[in-house]
């Protein structure tokens, strides 16, 4: 379960493209396909041979839906994006995907998969980022027989939110124009504080709740390294393609101003594993906590996270929430 934070997805709005309607609203992109692990898992696990599942209670205790197979208590990340560019639909899992759904989007994200091919494979299996490219394939082919051509398909997509799992791995797709047919706006979210995850406390005995900083710096070399790949492919980069990466490592993002006071403990009973213990009552103020169980965030920090993201990423569209407050809401 390593991997969960270093695959922390974001959909980012970023550079809108076109406005579209939904259901009476303006939707700022046509669909959205997230790739990544286990903090942007929407259920790709649940059937899948593997310890890497949540699809039981108390995750998705408030979820409308129920224990979906999200890695919280409500909505992720993803879903907070797609109500913020007005989507106006939850994207379903790759598992899951049915009839025209796919016009709005997928995603591919499994949780305990990893930057590497091996990640998370001592859990069972897992859908990795080769596979999840090849699932897309799979989406893409039937866009093109639902749109009725190749040319209609791609044109689709352009307008699409595309976040790529990492873009160390993305970059012989996009330089093989693979990855260009299909889009134009890659989201790269850096790998997060990981040394502070109660995952980190508890494997390193920090019973006082400081971070595990030699695990933050392995997460600032790698991040250095990504921002300058970043720079590197939108020097070289001819077809319009746009490049974004976000840093996740900032040490004071305002989450204690924000009412999130619990920041080194899980809101749900783990015992001594990493996910949540099934069926046992989690805490009662969610909205203080900033993880749900050793790895995941909880809904109110997802919702945080998302909106600081994405407002920082569009700065002239203003989500209708007061991030100082945002804890209460």
């Amino acid at each position: 379960m390593k991997s969960c934070v270093l695959l922390s997805v974001l959909v980012l709005a970023a550079n809108m493209l076109q406005q579209y309607c939904v259901d009476g609203q303006q939707a700022q992109v046509p669909c959205l396909f997230a790739f990544g692990g286990t903090l942007s898992d929407h259920g790709n696990n649940n059937n899948l041979r593997t310890r890497a599942k949540s699809n039981y209670g108390p995750y998705g205790i408030n979820f409308p839906r129920g224990s979906t197979g999200r890695f919280t208590n409500g909505k992720t990340q993803v879903d907070f994006i797609a109500e913020f560019t007005r989507l106006n639909t939850l994207i379903p899992p790759f598992a899951n995907r049915s009839g025209s759904d796919i016009l709005k989007g997928v995603d591919y994200a499994s949780g305990s998969a990893g930057i590497l091919m091996d990640t998370g494979s001592h859990l069972g299996v897992n859908i990795n980022f080769m596979r999840q490219i090849a699932n897309h394939r799979n989406i893409f082919s039937r866009i093109v027989i639902r749109l009725g051509g190749v040319d209609r398909a791609r044109q689709h997509l352009r307008q699409c939110f595309y976040p790529s799992l990492t873009i160390m791995k993305y970059t012989r797709f996009w330089r093989t124009g693979t990855a260009s047919s299909w889009a134009r706006k890659f989201v790269n979210v850096g790998v997060g504080r990981i040394g502070c995850t109660p995952y980190a406390l508890a494997m390193n005995n920090r019973t006082n709740g400081s971070c595990v900083e030699e695990m933050n710096a392995a997460a600032s070399i790698y991040n250095a390294k990504l921002r300058s790949l970043v720079d590197q492919l939108n020097n070289k980069i001819i077809d319009g393609s746009r490049c974004i990466f976000v840093n996740n490592t900032a040490r004071n993002l305002g989450v204690v101003a924000s009412g999130f006071t619990v920041t080194n403990a899980s809101c749900c009973p783990t015992g001594t594993g990493v996910l949540c213990v099934p069926n046992q009552t989690p805490c009662q103020n969610i909205n203080q906590y900033v993880f749900w169980d050793k790895f995941a965030f909880t809904e109110p920090f997802n919702k945080f996270l998302a909106i600081l993201m994405y407002n920082g990423s569009n700065p002239n569209y203003v989500y209708p929430v007061n991030i100082t407050t945002l804890a209460q809401s």
